[in-house]
C-alpha cells in the first residue's frame, strides 16, 4: 500500500513536556553500558548524582513522541517499518534534571518506487522548559519497506559518507551487557521484540534483539571516549546509518578516521559475528 504523501508531510505532533530526575539520566546512561568501570571518573560523571552530566546521546529519548506510525489513521504498513538512519545535533548541554519541551515534524517523505519502499524524515527539536534554549536536533529516518510508489516525493537528504579505505587511525573495543535491552526498554521503547524470546523468534531471530538506539548509544560512548576523552559536551553532532541488529551481550568495535578540521567518520562491527551494524558514520568535535 502506498504512503499518502499529503497526510504524512502534514502529520500534526502536538508539543511533547519531559520532565526527567537524576534517576532517569543514569538509567540511560547504565543502558548504554556506562559504569562498566566504575572507578573511571570519564564513566562516573554520567551515573552517579555527585557532579551528574547527561550523556549528549540520550537526546535520543527525550521529548520522543512515540512509534506514531502504528496509529490506524497514518496508513502506514508499520509492521515492515524499520530504523534506517539516525542523525543528532548537540546544541548545548542538557540540565542533570529538569523539564524539555520536544517538537516533532516531517520534513521528507522520498518515494523509492513501488518495489523499493518510501523514507520519511522526522525532526525534533528538544528546547529547556521555561527558557525556550534549543538543546538538540534530532533526525530520524525511517524507511518504510512496503509503502513506496505514491509519486510525489521530496529530494533526499545528503547522503552520509562511506568510510574511507584506509586503515582506521584508532579502534574502540566495548561489550554490551547481556541485560541492555533490559535496561534500554525502560527509557519508553517497550516493544517485546527486544525482550520476549517468542516474538523475537516470530519476527526470525533466535533472541530478542538490542534496540537501534541503544547500539547508536554505545558507538557514540565509543566516539566520546576515542575523540572527547570521554566528555560528552564536546560532541557537537553524531549521524550513522544501521545496518544490522545487534544481540546483548555481544562486542561492538567502532574503528574511526580523524580529520584536522574536527570532524571524523567511523563504522561499528559486531566481532562476534564479523558484520557490520551502523555505517556510514561521522562526527563533530568541540575544541
Amino acid at each position: 500500500m502506498a504512503l499518502d504523501y499529503s497526510l504524512i508531510k502534514h502529520w500534526k505532533f502536538d508539543d511533547l513536556h519531559h520532565a526527567y530526575t537524576h534517576k532517569d539520566v543514569i538509567l540511560y546512561a547504565l543502558g548504554i553500558g556506562l559504569g562498566q568501570n566504575p572507578t573511571d571518573p570519564r564513566e562516573l560523571q554520567y551515573v552517579y548524582e555527585d557532579g551528574l552530566k547527561v550523556f549528549p546521546s540520550m537526546a535520543a529519548v527525550m521529548g520522543y513522541p512515540g512509534f506514531w506510525m502504528k496509529d490506524p489513521k497514518a496508513k502506514v504498513t508499520w509492521t515492515k517499518v524499520v530504523h534506517g538512519e539516525q542523525r543528532m545535533h548537540f546544541h548545548a548541554p542538557f540540565p542533570a534534571q529538569g523539564e524539555v519541551i520536544g517538537r516533532s515534524r516531517i520534513t521528507h517523505v522520498i518515494d523509492k518506487g513501488a518495489e523499493k519502499g518510501a523514507l520519511v524524515v522526522t525532526e525534533r527539536t528538544i528546547h529547556e522548559a521555561g527558557t525556550e534554549k534549543l538543546l538538540a536536533t534530532v533526525e530520524q529516518v525511517t524507511f518504510c519497506r512496503a509503502d513506496g510508489g505514491f509519486g510525489t516525493s521530496d529530494p533526499g537528504l545528503d547522503p552520509l559518507p562511506k568510510v574511507p579505505a584506509t586503515a582506521p587511525d584508532t579502534t574502540c573495543t566495548l561489550p554490551t551487557l547481556p541485560q541492555a535491552a533490559l535496561l534500554y526498554r525502560l527509557n519508553g521503547d517497550y516493544n517485546p521484540l527486544h525482550a520476549d524470546p517468542a516474538v523475537a523468534a516470530k519476527a526470525g531471530f533466535p533472541r530478542p534483539i538490542l534496540h537501534g538506539l541503544c547500539t547508536y548509544g554505545v558507538v557514540a560512548r565509543a566516539v566520546v571516549s576515542t575523540l572527547c576523552d570521554g566528555q560528552g559536551d564536546r560532541l557537537a553532532y553524531l549521524h550513522g546509518r544501521f545496518s544490522a541488529p545487534v544481540f546483548p551481550g555481544e562486542t561492538l568495535q567502532v574503528d574511526v578516521w580523524k580529520s584536522a578540521d574536527g570532524t571524523a567518520q567511523f563504522h561499528a562491527r559486531v566481532l562476534e559475528r564479523n558484520i557490520l551494524v551502523l555505517s556510514n558514520g561521522v562526527a563533530g568535535i568541540r575544541a
